[in-house]
């Protein structure tokens, strides 16, 4: 035997020896299904159990609604003064001392008209009676083209026109009256006193005081 061949045999009794070990240090390998000594499958092994609790329901509530809060007070700065000391409202019972109607009674002339004109007066005044206020207003506006500057048919024209609710118409009339009636001062106050009624109508309580003064005059 050579030495080459020595020294190869050697090599080869050193690595079988050692592969010898490396077996014999090795765990044996798993056998499945075995009774005994076996190692459970992967898919057969459970996890343990974990005594899980559920979790704690928490339960929320609305809020309750809180009331509204009050308004502030305001606090007067100064003290307002007894009921004692406090001036009287005089201004509304003067308006309603002013706003009553103050009672009208038409003047009754007895001025001589001509023959013409007294007819129709005359039917006027029956006309007035029998409560045909047209016809009486017609009757008076034909004596007035008769008699233009008459100042009591005028008049006698202006009471029909109050009789029909026509304030301002009749109160127009009775100026006229009053500007014609020149010194018959008994017409011119009555005339006034006609104006001062017809603007009551009208809720002129001012200028119905203002009439009946310059009625006062004559």
């Amino acid at each position: 035997m050579s030495l080459k061949q020595f020294a190869l045999l050697c090599m080869l009794s050193s690595f079988l020896a050692g592969c010898a070990g490396l077996y014999s240090s090795q765990p044996p390998a798993p056998v499945y299904g075995g009774r005994s000594g076996s190692v459970p499958h992967p898919a057969q092994t459970q996890s343990p159990q974990i005594n899980q609790q559920p979790p704690e329901i928490i339960r929320t509530e609305p809020l309750k609604e809180s009331a509204p809060m009050p308004p502030p007070i305001e606090l007067d700065s100064e003290p307002s003064a007894p009921e004692s000391e406090q001036e009287p409202e005089t201004e509304p019972e003067m308006q309603s001392q002013s706003s009553t109607p103050t009672p009208f009674e038409p003047l009754e002339s007895s001025v001589s008209l001509s023959p013409a004109v007294g007819a129709l007066v005359s039917a006027a005044n029956q006309n007035t009676q029998a409560g045909n206020l047209e016809s009486a207003v017609s009757s008076i506006e034909r004596a007035i083209r008769i008699e233009p500057r008459n100042a009591t048919l005028f008049y006698k024209l202006a009471v029909l026109r109050l009789k029909q609710s026509k304030p301002r118409l009749a109160e127009d009339l009775a100026k006229k009256s009053a500007l014609l009636a020149s010194s018959n001062t008994t017409l011119k106050k009555h005339s006034w006193l006609l104006i001062a009624k017809a603007r009551e109508m009208q809720r002129n309580f001012n200028g119905a005081k203002e009439a009946r003064a310059k009625a006062a005059r004559f």
